[in-house]
């Protein structure tokens, strides 16, 4: 049970600190503004639980085929690299503004592309497909898709990601997956209902260099605790 809160807990902060201002963060909180926000919650949420239990699943596994004193090591340098890596980031960074803005401009041209091609298609196709195909058309929506499509290929690879690998490799599975879900339930609820005026505001230094710190911290307690064979 100790090890089950004690992973839980980690998943938890590394998500939550990872995410908040992340690309993905800023994409669903200005889908949500054009879109209705049940589908693009829904979207999001898919492609981040998705992700995270690949990813647990892949840390998993991983001491299945190196020695559990490799992956543990391993581990250990994963949270130092990502901790220092966060707070350069911290202190490199200027703002969230040109991010947000670079995530918006992305987001404005696909969706100029997207009602283009609408205005030329037949309205008669249209109204056909809709009468035709109303249940699968709700819950395999376009908008749905494209905000699991975004989600999913922007945290691929991701540092959330990479972190999430390493913490199921040396913590519980089961816990590292409930703080991750947990935890990327309440930043994407809070950039859809906050919206783009939400995320101009969070202070993504501050976010940066606490993340950074939390990684140090999760690295020194891995590094004084023994390894289990």
């Amino acid at each position: 049970m100790t090890t089950l809160v004690q992973g839980f807990s980690k998943s938890l902060a590394i998500t939550v600190l990872s995410e908040i201002g992340d690309k993905t963060f800023f994409a669903a909180a200005i889908l949500a503004m054009r879109h209705p926000r049940r589908l693009v919650l829904s979207g999001c949420l898919a492609a981040l639980i998705v992700m995270t239990i690949l990813s647990v699943v892949v840390g998993w596994a991983a001491p299945n085929l190196i020695s559990r004193k490799w992956t543990h090591h391993i581990t250990t340098m994963l949270f130092f690299g990502f901790g220092l890596w966060s707070l350069w980031d911290g202190f490199m960074e200027s703002g969230n503004d040109e991010e947000l803005a670079e995530v918006e401009a992305k987001l404005d041209a696909d969706w100029k592309d997207n009602t283009k091609t609408v205005k030329e298609g037949s309205k008669d196709d249209d109204d056909l497909k809709k009468k035709s195909r109303p249940f699968l058309t709700q819950f395999f929506s376009p908008i749905l898709l494209k905000a699991f499509s975004i989600t999913f290929f922007g945290e691929w690879g991701d540092k959330s990601q990479l972190a999430t690998i390493g913490l199921a490799a040396d913590e519980d599975p089961f816990g590292v997956v409930l703080g991750g879900i947990v935890g990327q339930a309440l930043c994407t609820t809070a950039a859809v209902l906050g919206g783009k005026s939400l995320a101009s505001q969070i202070s993504e230094k501050i976010v940066a260099l606490s993340g950074g710190v939390l990684f140090i911290v999760f690295g020194i307690q891995s590094f004084l605790t023994p390894v289990e064979f």
